[in-house]
């Protein structure tokens, strides 16, 4: 979520009222800014799309509430030291936070183990252990429409009576240490992006939140009268018709049986009816294609620590087998494919087809995510149920991601197409009108220059690091993995200095090029690439005849707040991964509207920007699915690329040999391994085409007026990719609501 303070002015229009009461206290607004904490509850993308979204629902009026877990400790905060990755704990709360509300009046008992007992009247799932989920509110108020929607993030608390039963055995005073055991569920944020680790931990911690969250939601249905706390519907036909759950990515996929367990062991509905109902209720987006992303979790666990669920799982499969079967008879290979346990050494339970079988819409999101789901990762399913798949394509809240981070570019439109086009980003193409107003090129290019100054500025107070503010600001931020290529970037990198170095006196176009995210602590290749940056910067940035025509910066610790500095201030927005690898992308479109160009390859919402903003204003280069898919086929020879491109050779044999790491000359030898013999993202397949596009990137760059008409092309179609787009789709042909832009009353107006 990053910081709240600012947002929340903006959403209630009370920016400047704010800046002048502060400033007449003596105090400044910036600095006060300054002193919030960042919420980092998420990893990547994923987790920002999820506030994006909350940000686009309240602005739309849809009565829609974001849950989660609060996070005791969030995504570490990234130190570099001597060039390396070092974590130390996001201890966010430790001065409290303003924003939340604790409601212990709706706390919520949590079970875990135990076992199960069948019965004539039902199944009991007895003798668990209890821990209680304690919610948090926070306020999500929407774009001045006096609508404010809740966050409820929910915090692990030990009941009183934990482990007192047996005190007499361990003592008292460990008995009450022993709540800690209970409340590490929400102590810590696994740092994991597009990444499964089957932990214990962390399965609690998914049934944490989904079990307290279908509580509260049942409760909130039960209770239709506003205001009263006695129970007026029993009856479940109609939850679907009133609640819509949607499952961002497989994570909460326990929604589909706990929903399950509530309706026909507490409330005794009979499983047909429930089936329907949780159907209906359900639908699961995906946020990624890799198979080590994919959740799979032991059956040994999972029986251990959700015996009922177990059961409940197998019995939906069992029902799901047959009628696969029914509908392909003696197709065995079908059932193995589409079983939602996946057989093996140990058996797993397939967290997505759980969800596709569950739900009654699946959607991917970006539309070539979306064809590949179909007709790749999840085609028997497809086959099975077509109605059942959606595309919903990524989009981000223009109020964080312009109108708060990037104010002299909202009010260089402004002046030009009035200020609704915050309401509605489709009002942005208008600005093609002026694509040649010399005075409002003249404008985009001022503003970027500002922006730029002022994070220079803010790189040499914070980082000691001085960079020429006329350089093209080159920039890769998001999180380090090998599929989003890093490494292409750092072999361009390494390129650009040596024919830098060849011809020192040729008129070269300069460049800072920046690149920051964060690896997961457990990820040694990750974490190799960031040593790789650092020491790459080290040899550049200290070499006079390069002087200030090529800098490298490792951007430490990157979060929403610096986000929101180096966005603004980007020339060109690196989105380089393997085509096929990410599903959307959101940073790519964030640079977009902040009047960045794009370098990139066919991949996720690339494919739609280019679309919309016409393909000859983002530099494209690389390999095409199809062309990665007849890759595949082929055969990828690393080899063969190595040794056919002199200037990639150069720079291969200049990491493997040490001359980025003298010190320890095989500091990278994983790394130069990994490029030569086993690397799944075909790395040297897209260097040729990348390096010849960055050619491109320089002799344009060197013509601002035309840089400029292309960065308004830009931002004129950028349109599509506002959240607010892509939630009203989810409310329309998802969730069956209708957005309204409609403003409610203010408090002091009356009615």
């Amino acid at each position: 979520m990053g910081r709240t303070l600012q947002n929340t002015m903006v959403n209630l229009a009370l920016e400047n009222a704010c800046d002048e009461a502060i400033y007449q206290l003596g105090l400044d607004m910036e600095e006060l800014e300054d002193m919030e904490e960042d919420a980092g509850l998420g990893n990547g993308g994923l987790g920002r799309l999820a506030a994006c979204f909350l940000d686009s629902m309240a602005s739309l009026g849809l009565a829609a509430y974001g849950y989660g877990i609060r996070y005791e400790f969030g995504i570490f905060n990234q130190k570099i030291m001597d060039g390396w990755q070092m974590e130390e704990a996001d201890d966010w709360l430790r001065y409290g936070n303003p924003w939340e509300k604790a409601r212990p009046e709706y706390m919520r008992p949590v079970h875990f183990y135990g076992r199960t007992e069948h019965h004539p009247d039902g199944v009991k799932w007895v003798d668990t252990q209890v821990v209680l989920a304690l919610p948090y509110d926070t306020p999500i108020p929407g774009y001045r429409n006096n609508i404010v929607n809740t966050m409820r993030l929910w915090s692990a608390k030990a009941p009183c009576e934990f482990n007192l039963k047996d005190f007499n055995v361990g003592g008292y005073i460990q008995a009450v240490l022993d709540r800690n055991l209970a409340e590490n569920i929400s102590r810590v944020l696994y740092p994991n992006d597009n990444f499964f680790e089957g932990k214990e931990l962390r399965l609690k911690q998914e049934y944490f939140v989904v079990a307290a969250t279908l509580q509260d939601i049942i409760r909130r249905f039960k209770v239709s009268k506003f205001g009263s706390r006695e129970i007026v519907r029993t009856d479940f036909n109609t939850l679907p018709d009133k609640v819509a759950i949607q499952l961002n990515d497989t994570h909460p996929a326990l929604a589909v049986p706990e929903l399950m367990r509530v309706l026909v062991d507490e409330e005794k509905v009979p499983w047909e009816k429930a089936w329907d109902i949780t159907v209906r209720t359900c639908a699961y987006t995906n946020h990624t294609v890799l198979p080590e992303a994919l959740e799979r979790w032991p059956i040994e666990l999972f029986q251990n620590l959700l015996p009922r669920h177990m059961e409940i799982i197998f019995e939906i499969n069992r029902r799901h087998m047959e009628r696969v079967s029914s509908l392909y008879p003696g197709d065995v290979d079908r059932l193995r494919r589409m079983s939602l346990i996946e057989e093996g050494p140990q058996k797993k339970v397939n967290m997505a087809h759980l969800c596709i079988v569950g739900a009654h819409a699946v959607n991917g999101v970006a539309r070539i995510h979306s064809d590949i789901l179909k007709a790749t990762v999840f085609r028997d399913f497809y086959e099975l149920d077509p109605q059942k798949f959606q595309n919903k394509t990524n989009g981000i809240t223009p109020r964080r991601w312009l109108v708060m981070c990037n104010p002299g570019l909202a009010e260089v439109i402004a002046e030009r197409i009035g200020e609704d086009f915050v309401r509605d980003l489709d009002q942005l193409r208008k600005l093609l009108r002026f694509v040649n107003d010399d005075a409002f090129i003249r404008d985009i290019a001022n503003v970027k220059q500002e922006n730029k100054l002022k994070f220079a500025v803010h790189l040499q107070e914070h980082y000691k690091v001085k960079i020429n503010p006329n350089s093209m600001f080159d920039v890769q931020v998001k999180r380090i993995h090998e599929y989003k290529r890093q490494l292409l970037n750092c072999l361009h990198i390494i390129t650009y200095y040596n024919r830098i170095k060849k011809e020192p006196n040729k008129q070269w176009t300069p460049r800072t090029i920046m690149i920051g995210g964060k690896a997961a602590p457990g990820y040694h290749t990750a974490k190799m690439i960031i040593r790789l940056i650092t020491a790459i910067g080290e040899v550049v940035n200290n070499d006079p005849v390069v002087g200030d025509r090529l800098k490298v910066i490792f951007l430490e610790n990157y979060r929403i707040t610096l986000a929101e500095k180096v966005v603004p201030a980007a020339d060109l927005s690196e989105q380089i991964s393997t085509a096929g690898t990410e599903a959307s992308g959101t940073g790519n479109m964030k640079f977009m509207l902040n009047g960045a160009l794009t370098i990139g390859t066919m991949d996720g919402a690339n494919v739609e920007m280019a679309e919309e903003a016409g393909e000859d204003n983002l530099f494209i280069f690389g390999m095409r699915v199809e062309d990665v898919d007849e890759m595949d086929r082929k055969g990828y020879n690393a080899g063969e690329f190595y040794n056919r491109l002199p200037e990639l050779k150069q720079a291969i044999d200049q990491i493997a040999g040490g001359f980025f790491s003298p010190k320890q000359p095989d500091l990278f030898k994983d790394i130069v391994n990994m490029l030569m013999h086993h690397d799944r993202f075909k790395v040297f397949a897209d260097y040729e085409d990348y390096i010849k596009c960055q050619e491109k990137v320089n002799a344009l760059y060197k013509n601002p007026k035309e840089w400029t008409k292309k960065v308004i092309h830009n931002i004129a179609g950028c349109g599509k990719f506002s959240s607010d787009r892509t939630i009203a789709q989810y409310a329309r042909e998802i969730w069956g609501m209708e957005p309204s832009l409609e403003r409610l009353a203010a408090p002091d107006e009356g009615r």
